[in-house]
């Protein structure tokens, strides 16, 4: 099969061919339709985790049809289509057990050491990027990384749920808990800040105010129910969004840099909560002022927006099919596997919400 290959951290990932090993008992196979980009490809593909391994095949965000589903699976079966997430869990943890599936401490995403590589090139193991691996024409990955959508959800839509859509609305949902009448603000709207966005209108929020830096994203974020934008390329975003609210209940992070960090706290009002979902590099500090604290604000982070992913993706399938949850506005452009390489590095000043692969 095709697959998009990066053999080194600040490469350009080329199709090549790449096989699948045997499947294993607790292992599906699903030949992939779509495969959304996200910044956390970007990340590792720059050397943002030092510790993966090359050659590596990055995309976490997919759906796709189970072509084979291994003895010991009973989720799934042959025909379904699914989306694949890094959310997967074992449900018996400690933190699974607690209800924080995000921190499960037996993810499996990999075989067991001394097991062979699910996918290999030219005889050398490759690396699936977070268990994944979905800029391919098929993965094979655990069980619990997937799950069944119904089938009249389209693929580039589906492929949403998989880490832009569960991040975003669920860093808000689970994290934040946002509730009715609250004021927020959401600094970077691509498709994780959209679906923060949109979160925040789902749990009645009073005031949502959308921050980016391009126009195009801010106008997206209107449609989707911010009653305010602001301009960061223009003007001083933590300024006004204090002088619109003299403080907001929450804001949501979404870029992952310190000065947004920075900006995101000095947003709050009194009691106010920061919530970090933008990736961070190792090495960032963030300095906040201690005084502030005295007020009862709060920076906290999100991870994968502490989603559960059997039931989170199909409450969002299904409210998305209803017409209660919009998904259409955060998709870009598609694009094959040829295009990958100019589109991780041109991601910072894509104009589109997501730009997703197409098989």
């Amino acid at each position: 099969m095709r697959a998009a290959l990066l053999q080194e951290f600040g490469g350009r990932p080329a199709p090549a061919d790449v096989e699948l090993t045997s499947i294993l008992p607790q292992e599906v196979r699903v030949r992939t339709a779509a495969t959304g980009i996200c910044h956390s490809d970007r990340f590792g593909q720059v050397g943002g985790n030092p510790t993966l391994e090359m050659p590596v095949v990055l995309g976490h965000e997919a759906a796709g049809e189970v072509v084979e589903v291994g003895s010991a699976v009973t989720t799934v079966r042959v025909g379904d289509h699914v989306v694949v997430a890094p959310a997967g869990s074992c449900g018996l943890c400690r933190w699974c057990s607690r209800g924080h599936a995000q921190h499960c401490q037996n993810l499996a995403r990999t075989r067991e050491a001394g097991a062979p590589s699910r996918l290999e090139a030219d005889g050398r193991p490759v690396t699936q990027f977070v268990g994944i691996g979905a800029f391919a024409e098929e993965m094979l990955v655990r069980e619990s990384s997937l799950v069944a959508v119904p089938p009249e959800l389209p693929w580039e839509t589906a492929a949403l749920l998989g880490c832009a859509v569960i991040t975003g609305l669920g860093a808000v949902r689970h994290t934040a808990g946002v509730g009715f009448g609250d004021t927020v603000a959401v600094i970077g709207c691509g498709g994780v800040g959209l679906s923060a966005v949109q979160g925040a209108l789902l749990a009645g929020a009073s005031r949502i105010i959308a921050i980016d830096t391009m126009a195009s994203k801010l106008e997206v974020a209107r449609q989707l129910g911010a009653t305010d934008v602001v301009d960061a390329s223009r003007d001083d975003a933590q300024a006004a969004v204090l002088d619109l609210t003299g403080g907001v209940d929450h804001a949501i992070e979404v870029v992952g840099r310190p000065a947004t960090v920075q900006q995101a706290f000095g947003m709050l009002g009194v009691r106010g909560t920061a919530t970090v979902v933008g990736l961070p590099h190792p090495g960032d500090e963030v300095v906040l002022p201690a005084t502030a604290l005295l007020q009862e604000k709060r920076l906290q982070g999100s991870r994968l927006g502490g989603t559960s992913l059997r039931v989170d993706v199909p409450l969002y399938a299904e409210m998305h099919l209803r017409g209660r949850l919009q998904l259409d506005p955060l998709l870009g452009g598609t694009i094959g596997l040829d295009g990958l390489a100019d589109a991780l590095e041109g991601i910072d000043s894509s104009t589109a919400a997501r730009t997703v692969v197409t098989f």
